[in-house]
């Protein structure tokens, strides 16, 4: 049977742009349905199942940045902010309300092209290497990027999955901010990684100011402090 091609929403106030992205990312066989303002995305959202979203910020009423909020009450999609507002705290605010990536405007086809397609990546399960790791009341599994704590599923976002994969996958090790950027935030770079850091101790430390688990390691970067476990869990 062939793959599922990924759906795609595209949400874009500005007519123009939003049916450019559609006819592009439609030529790479990929499906795709578009909304144009954030209200009309939020009911698409809620009534049907989507592999990406593709979300301009600036919008009249609901902006992109309180689209990705809710839709981060409900769910984990994927999410890649597409705005003119190229400014890093913009960028660390979108990823701070969990975005997986941001591209300011204007860009390259090009390079929405390969962003949409590392997210897509990160966000399929991982069909080689059914590791685990093992750490307190959690396992973290890299071929699923699932998360669980004592057995009960605990939700990640595409980007946190991704980093925290990238922990596990040299559990007890340093990993540097610059790796962790290129391979687990998309280039996103160094502040956006500490972003995620945050957001990952928030919801695996007793005390995130205290972390046990992920540790950081002066002048290196980041470890996970952890058991790896090869072959499936239990």
């Amino acid at each position: 049977m062939e793959a599922r091609a990924p759906h795609i929403l595209v949400v874009d106030d500005d007519d123009r742009i939003r049916d450019l992205l559609a006819r592009f990312l439609r030529e790479r066989s990929l499906r795709v349905s578009t909304a144009a303002d954030g209200e009309r995305a939020l009911k698409l959202l809620g009534q049907m199942q989507f592999d990406l979203v593709i979300l301009d910020v600036m919008m009249p009423g609901v902006d992109g940045f309180e689209v990705t909020r809710r839709l981060r009450e409900i769910g984990e999609t994927p999410v890649l902010l597409l705005t003119a507002r190229g400014e890093p705290e913009d960028r660390i605010k979108g990823l701070s309300l969990g975005a997986d990536d941001y591209l300011a405007k204007p860009f390259e086809p090009e390079e929405l092209a390969l962003r949409v397609q590392a997210i897509l990546r990160r966000a399929a399960p991982r069909r080689r290497g059914p590791k685990s790791v093992v750490f307190g009341d959690w396992t973290f599994t890299l071929a699923t990027g699932r998360l669980d704590r004592a057995g009960a599923p605990v939700r990640l976002t595409g980007g946190e999955a991704a980093l925290l994969n990238a922990l596990a996958s040299q559990a007890g090790e340093a990993v540097s901010r610059t790796a962790l950027s290129e391979n687990a935030a998309a280039g996103a770079g160094e502040r956006a990684v500490d972003v995620q850091i945050t957001r990952l101790r928030r919801k695996l430390e007793a005390d995130p100011k205290q972390p046990i688990w992920i540790q950081t390691v002066r002048g290196e970067g980041y470890k996970l402090v952890a058991e790896p476990i090869f072959g499936d869990p239990g």
